[in-house]
């Protein structure tokens, strides 16, 4: 009787990895010493006003329902250095247009910026002297793949 052929078990392979997906983010900037923008935040306008906060800058073009000035404890509104209207409304429909409204935003400031808007030069002001808290109402803020203007205002002061 022939004996039985023995064959050796495949080695164990690592299972691949796969590419970390399109909506999954680098880590948040890290910037060089004595860059202004280091000390740049976020933070949702009806959590509690904290003295880590540094000057808080709500960065919404409408004002937060059911919050008062008081209760806001806001040092600036940068209203004119968020999305138009339509915009807003626009992404409010396609949130899953991110990558447009960006486009779209970065172009609304650029404008701004060529303007020599004065919002936008007082924003820069406030991140020169120190920690800087952009304020929204956005929920999304607390996801952690969040992706709100806030994201996209700070790449634009960052460049």
């Amino acid at each position: 009787m022939p004996s039985p052929k023995v064959t050796k078990a495949a080695p164990e392979v690592a299972p691949k990895v796969a590419p970390k997906a399109a909506t999954e983010h680098a880590p948040r900037r890290t910037a060089k010493s004595g860059d202004p923008h280091t000390d740049l935040h976020f933070k949702r306008v009806y959590d509690a006003a904290s003295p880590d906060d540094g000057q808080r800058v709500l960065a919404d073009r409408l004002w937060p329902r059911g919050l008062s000035k008081e209760k806001a404890k806001i040092d600036f509104w940068a209203k004119d250095v968020t999305p138009s209207a339509d915009l807003r409304k626009w992404f409010h429909a396609h949130p899953e247009q991110f990558s447009d409204f960006r486009t779209r935003f970065l172009d609304e400031l650029n404008t701004l910026d060529a303007d020599h808007n004065a919002m936008l030069a007082e924003l820069r002001t406030r991140l020169s002297e120190g920690r800087v808290t952009l304020l929204t109402a956005a929920h999304k803020l607390e996801d952690g793949d969040a992706q709100t203007h806030l994201h996209v205002l700070r790449d634009f002061l960052a460049a």
